[in-house]
């Protein structure tokens, strides 16, 4: 296992042992210097009240007591490497309450690269023939298994925060999406809904939440479809969320958690889904 050198050992060490004792309410703090380097290179939590980074601080803490990161290619895995996905991986969480790392509960490992990866994939069609391809990979959420992420990608600046762009939080969406699923069964957009979602019985909040980003992924791919073929102005969100449910699920969490007021302009009807969800207060 490749562990981040320098701080974290110790501070790992540490955070184990209190997870080992439930007396003590209040985890080791990560230091000063490394959590404000942390938020100020990452601008989607520029936005958070001091008590939201108090709490995104600790969730950090104890993700990075329950993962185990391992760099690939060559990639050492450094404190700041470290840090960054978890708060970024921690951001969804933070409302969700003290089991809220529970939605991460199904895997241990998270696999860096330096940058994209080329991944084997093949399938038969339908008269029978096996065709073969590399797909080109910045990150991968398997079913049961670790979280793959491309560094270069995860690097994320102002630009990609104003476009709704956010990697480890697509990736780590997908493990909501998954989440209760059987381990053969592939993401669908629909994760498993908290009780009394949003006042409803749980037949009537699935049916509420299958309907609204079934008719919202429909009208978005219309919109793709119009600009790529007639010169329409293209959507804002990333045009990979027309690939399947799925990543049209991953693509808006990552876009309502980096730049919500715009994700709301753009789909009123799924923002306040998304509200309900990750139970985000009102500003």
């Amino acid at each position: 296992m490749a562990q981040p050198k320098g701080l974290l050992p110790s501070l790992v060490e540490r955070l184990r042992r209190w997870l080992g004792h439930p007396g003590l309410s209040v985890p080791p703090e990560i230091p000063d210097p490394l959590w404000n380097k942390t938020l100020a290179g990452l601008p989607c939590l520029h936005d958070l009240g001091q008590g939201e980074r108090q709490g995104l601080r600790q969730l950090s803490a104890r993700f990075l007591a329950d993962k185990e990161f391992h760099g690939a290619q060559g990639l050492v895995i450094s404190d700041a490497i470290a840090l960054s996905i978890a708060a970024q991986a921690c951001l969804p969480l933070l409302h969700l309450g003290a089991d809220g790392l529970d939605w991460y509960d199904d895997f241990v490992g998270i696999v860096v690269h330096p940058d994209e990866v080329l991944a084997p994939r093949e399938a038969v069609d339908a008269a029978g023939v096996l065709h073969r391809w590399q797909e080109p990979l910045i990150g991968e959420a398997m079913a049961g298994g670790p979280v793959m992420l491309a560094w270069s990608r995860v690097k994320g600046g102002r630009q990609a925060t104003t476009q709704g762009h956010n990697l480890v939080i697509h990736e780590f969406a997908h493990k909501f999406d998954l989440r209760g699923k059987p381990a053969s069964a592939a993401a669908d957009g629909c994760p498993p809904l908290p009780a009394d979602f949003m006042g409803l019985g749980r037949m009537a909040a699935q049916q509420r939440w299958q309907q609204a980003w079934s008719t919202a992924y429909q009208r978005f791919g219309e919109q793709l479809a119009l600009s790529e073929r007639f010169g329409e102005p293209a959507p804002w969100l990333d045009a990979y969320a027309a690939e399947a449910p799925a990543e049209f699920f991953a693509c808006s969490c990552e876009a309502y958690w980096v730049a919500r007021a715009r994700y709301a302009r753009e789909f009123p009807e799924l923002a306040p889904l998304l509200d309900a969800f990750f139970r985000r207060p009102p500003r």
